[in-house]
């Protein structure tokens, strides 16, 4: 089941709204003004840096999945480039500064335990800065193959297979022009 989401009231005019047909679906109307709403996905970003046969993941310190291991991660800004926002989140989880080397996939996941509804994946390698566990993560450490841990979220868990498969070879599909 879907995320459920809610209007009770026009950010318009304030008037009370009512579930009207409209653009092929039913969506919260205004009773007073006609203001339609539209619901907009939350759109997050997730990396994939890989080195040496060993791949970084995070060990996430709150809810939704707190304890589990996933990708670095994050939500992106309402004004903030995709790639921007995963080079944001790296630093920001894990200290370091990464290159975005291009795109891997684009998850839809609103039924995936988490609270995105889009997720952008890109591959990543580190220029700088230094490994410690920041902002969200309670832990950061890089796995081999045959010792990843339970991991959290649909993402991180099809980028960690396919990446066991192809290694460190697993290449992005598109790449970035400008990271």
């Amino acid at each position: 089941m879907g995320k459920v989401r809610l209007a009770r009231f026009c950010p318009m005019c304030g008037a009370p709204v009512e579930l009207r047909l409209r653009f092929g679906t039913e969506r919260p109307v205004c009773a007073a003004c006609e203001h339609v709403i539209f619901f907009d996905p939350k759109v997050a970003v997730v990396t994939l840096i890989a080195h040496e046969d060993r791949v970084l993941l995070i060990q996430r310190a709150n809810d939704p999945m707190e304890g589990y291991w996933a990708l670095p991660a994050g939500f992106m800004e309402w004004d903030e480039d995709p790639a921007a926002a995963a080079q944001r989140e790296c630093l920001e989880e894990t200290g370091l500064v990464v290159k975005i080397d291009g795109l891997l996939d684009v998850f839809h996941t609103p039924d995936d335990g988490g609270l995105a509804d889009v997720v952008i994946a890109y591959t990543a390698h580190i220029t700088g800065g230094e490994m410690a566990a920041a902002d969200d993560a309670a832990a950061v450490a890089w796995f081999t193959r045959d010792a990843i841990p339970p991991l959290a979220f649909l993402p991180t868990q099809r980028l960690i297979a396919q990446w066991k498969l192809q290694g460190d070879t697993l290449d992005a599909q598109r790449r970035h022009p400008d990271f």
